[in-house]
């Protein structure tokens, strides 16, 4: 996309923000999942929700390594809230990917428990 201009870089702020929106909904979904013991569904609803982060990271990235090799890229209130949302979301994705493991231990003690 070299040469950013603020529309620009607006429409990749919004590509971004949409990705994480994205993954965000499939992380609830997987942790619904969770809770109901849908283990499988939850893997991949995360497997999901990673793609969607990986390609708003992807724009993000690209618009870095821009400014990284001195192309003008403005300022912008925009882009740097895409970048917290994306930075959030990809922590929630942590959290909920460990959430769903502990989930899945728990879940094979109580079953071992429960058939002694």
């Amino acid at each position: 996309m070299s040469q950013h201009n603020a529309e620009s870089l607006q429409e990749v702020s919004m590509k971004i923000i949409l990705g994480a929106g994205d993954a965000r909904a499939d992380i609830q979904a997987a942790l619904k999942d969770v809770e109901t013991f849908k283990f499988e569904e939850a893997e991949a609803k995360l497997a999901k929700a990673k793609k969607h982060m990986s390609a708003a990271h992807s724009a993000q990235t690209e618009t870095i390594q821009e400014e990284a090799r001195g192309e003008a890229v403005p300022y912008s209130t925009l882009f740097t809230h895409a970048q917290d949302h994306l930075m959030t979301v990809m922590s929630e994705w942590n959290i909920a990917r460990n959430l769903l493991k502990i989930s899945k231990v728990f879940d094979q003690r109580i079953k071992k428990l429960e058939s002694e």
